[in-house]
Parts: structure tokens; C-alpha cells; sequence
């Protein structure tokens, strides 16, 4: 009776803890605390979003259980979104679904296609649940490098001929959560072609897919001839629409794949509330204006973020994409790794950051910077760190070039 659930064996300590501990911590002292370590998005959410979530509401037909699919009605609105967004054509009855959230989404998806030893390829770095939705689902995690180059791609080839058992699925997700990074529809190109000849699935995770900044648009997998036979991809509204917490997303491509969510979906849940759904549906449907609002709102901030940091001597490449920057630890700082980097930062500088090592053991040597206050507060903070890495003997502008992408990484099982 005393055991460990086999399940929650599986699962290693929480990184974040430990600075989450010492910033709850500081500012139970009365600290101010300025937390760029979470990707919450602090703006509101558009105001004819939430004037049809009232409306909604206050009809009380709207209180009663939902469909776990997703009403009619949310469906054919992201399949519109996909025609006009990626020229993708979508049914929505067989080909989209409705999630709670794109994270509920790949859980559940892990759960319904996964057995027990099989193996998947997951980006390392990556975000937490695409490698432990399936480790929770009892699968092995074989780790590929997370950059979209050859590296990538042969790094597939090499995971195909020493995995027992063949891989079942890879993820990918660009623009990426922590690196940041960007795909076009070439890598895209190659990696369907290799999916389908060796059958392994993809699960694409495309959340940022309107937070990009320079001149590549991030594209859909599913525009890719014939990805839909292989392929399902998860989107959501949370960063696009500022709505994180009314946990709306989607999934969307391969007829097999959708069914198993739904089935899986089916057993545990009833949908989101209605009235969330139809203003989900005026998300989609409504005035896109916002959309671009949202998104030059987090590239003036990346912009205020990189030039307080070049000026205060911290090299940190510059994001094309996503609400985050994934930032070297300076060298001086290295050796210490990524947890006690970030919290000697907030001890010294009031500033929390995400250690890389909580993304992957890959992510060591990084932190993850997000976009999520506003750029006076962002001044302040570069401003606090720039005090930080003076009394430490690191002085600005920075003279390096900005270092474009991670080192590369091993091909290893993890």
C-alpha cells in the first residue's frame, strides 16, 4: 500500500518546482517579482468573444451537457479557418474535433493509439505533455534533435533502423514551445514522405501558428499532399485569441486518428461548455483584427526583450515565432545548469525564468523567456538583469552574434 503507483513512477520530479518554490517564496517577502517563466497570456481576451459568451450563457438552454466533438457549428468554423488560413480542406464531421485544449487533445490522443513499449520520436527539447502524454500511456520516448534540418530528418532515418519496435509516431510542433523555432512547407514535404513510406503517424502541434513576426508564415503539415493519410494536427485559441483559460482547441487531418480521440473522448468527458464553444465559433468567424493586434503586440515586446538584453551584454537569439525566447545561459553561468541559473535570477535580478532542463534533458544549458508582461515591465526587467550580470563582471552591448540554433543534438533513446 505504500508503493508508488506504477504510472506516477514513471514520471520524474517536477523541474519548475523548484524555482516556482523560491519565487511563491519572494514574494511571500513582499518581492516584486517579474515572471516571464510561464506562458500565460496576460492580455484580454477580444471583447466580441466575451460579449458572445454572455450572451450565450444567460440562456439557460446553454447549462445542460455538450457533445465531447464539439457542436456542429465550432466544427465547421475551424474547418473555415483551415480553407482560408492553409487552403485545407476539412469535414468537419469526420475530420475535426473539438478538444479541451490542444494539450487534453495529445494526451488523449497518446492514450488511444498507444500500447504498451511502443516507441515514439519526440523533439528534444520540447514542450512536457508531447513526451509524457505517452509515457503516461506506457510508451518509450526516443529523443531526435528539435531544429527542422537535415540533422532532423536523419536522425529520423537513424531512430527507424535501431527502434524495437518501429516507431509508431512522431511529433513535431513549429513554431516551437520552448526553442521557438520555425518549419516551411518544404521540411514539411520531407517529413510526410518519410512518414508514409515507413507508416509511422504524425501528431503535429501548430498552437503558435499565428504568432510569427518575420516573413515565414508558419505553414499547416495538412497542406502537405497527402499528410491527411498520416497526419493530425492540434491547434487552439489560447495564445491566438489570448482565451488560455477557457482551454479551447482542436484536432484536425486523418479521418483514423480523429475517431480514436472521439472514442477515447467519448469515456471521459462531455465537451467544453456550450456557451465557450459558440464563442469559439466567434473567435473563428468574427473579426480577425485582432489576430494581428495580438501578434504585433508580442513583437514589440521581443523587440523591447532582445535589446535590453544585447544591451546588457546576454547574447539571445532572435524568435521568429511563439510568445518565448530560448536564451543560452550566459557562459559564466553555465556550469551551474538551468535550474540554479534561473533561481540565482530570481534571487539576484526579481526576474523568473523557465529552466531549460524542465523541456528535456537537451534544454539544459537554456532558459525560456516569455513575452507575458507588458514592455515597461520587460524594460524593467532587462534593467534588473543587466544590474545582475554587471556585479558579475558581464558588461554590454554583446559582441557575439546571436547564436541561430541549438547545438546539435545526440539521436538518443530516452
Amino acid at each position: 500500500m505504500t508503493e508508488e503507483f506504477h504510472r506516477i513512477r514513471r514520471l520524474p520530479p517536477y523541474v519548475f518546482a523548484e524555482v516556482n518554490k523560491a519565487k511563491a517564496a519572494a514574494r511571500a517577502r513582499g518581492e516584486d517579482i517579474i515572471d516571464l517563466g510561464m506562458g500565460n497570456p496576460d492580455s484580454p481576451t477580444p471583447s466580441h468573444i466575451v460579449k458572445k459568451l454572455v450572451e450565450t450563457v444567460a440562456d439557460p438552454r446553454s447549462h445542460g451537457y455538450s457533445v465531447s466533438r464539439g457542436i456542429p457549428g465550432l466544427r465547421k468554423a475551424l474547418a473555415g479557418y483551415y480553407d482560408r488560413r492553409f487552403n485545407v480542406k476539412l469535414d468537419p464531421d469526420t475530420e475535426v474535433i473539438a478538444t479541451l485544449g490542444s494539450k487534453e487533445g495529445l494526451a488523449n490522443l497518446a492514450s488511444a493509439i498507444t500500447s504498451p513499449g511502443d516507441t515514439i520520436l519526440v523533439p528534444n527539447p520540447s514542450y512536457p505533455i508531447h513526451q509524457f502524454g505517452f509515457i503516461i500511456a506506457g510508451a518509450s520516448v526516443r529523443s531526435i534533435p528539435a531544429y527542422p534540418d537535415d540533422e532532423m530528418l536523419r536522425a529520423l532515418e537513424r531512430a527507424v533502423r535501431h527502434s524495437v519496435p518501429k516507431p509508431t509516431a512522431l511529433i513535431v510542433n513549429f513554431p516551437s514551445n520552448p526553442t521557438a523555432y520555425l518549419a516551411d512547407l518544404d521540411f514539411y514535404k520531407e517529413i510526410v514522405k518519410f512518414c508514409r513510406r515507413e507508416e509511422i503517424f504524425i501528431l503535429s502541434d501548430l498552437a503558435y501558428a499565428e504568432i510569427y513576426f518575420g516573413d515565414l508564415v508558419p505553414p499547416s503539415i495538412l497542406a502537405v499532399e497527402g499528410a491527411k493519410d498520416i497526419a493530425v494536427e492540434f491547434t487552439s485559441l489560447s495564445k491566438t485569441y489570448s482565451m488560455a483559460g477557457w482551454r479551447m482547441g482542436f484536432a484536425a487531418g486523418n479521418p483514423r486518428l480523429i475517431e480514436a480521440l472521439a472514442r477515447i473522448k467519448s469515456y471521459l468527458d462531455y465537451g467544453a461548455f456550450t456557451p465557450i464553444q459558440v464563442a469559439a465559433v466567434a473567435a473563428l468567424s468574427g473579426p480577425q483584427d485582432c489576430v494581428a493586434e495580438i501578434r504585433q503586440l508580442y513583437k514589440d515586446r521581443r523587440d523591447v526583450l532582445l535589446r535590453g538584453l544585447h544591451a546588457a551584454g546576454w547574447d539571445v537569439p532572435k524568435p521568429e515565432g511563439s510568445m518565448f525566447a530560448w536564451a543560452p545561459i550566459p557562459e559564466k553561468f553555465r556550469d551551474m545548469g538551468s535550474v540554479a541559473f534561473s533561481k540565482l535570477l530570481l534571487q539576484e535580478a526579481g526576474v523568473a525564468v523557465a529552466p531549460g532542463l524542465g523541456f528535456g534533458e537537451h534544454g539544459e544549458g537554456f532558459v525560456r523567456i516569455g513575452l507575458v508582461e507588458n514592455t515597461q515591465r520587460l524594460r524593467q526587467a532587462t534593467r534588473a538583469i543587466k544590474g545582475f550580470l554587471n556585479a558579475n563582471g558581464i558588461n554590454g552591448p554583446s559582441q557575439q552574434g546571436p547564436q541561430q540554433k541549438q547545438s546539435a543534438l545526440e539521436d538518443t533513446a530516452s
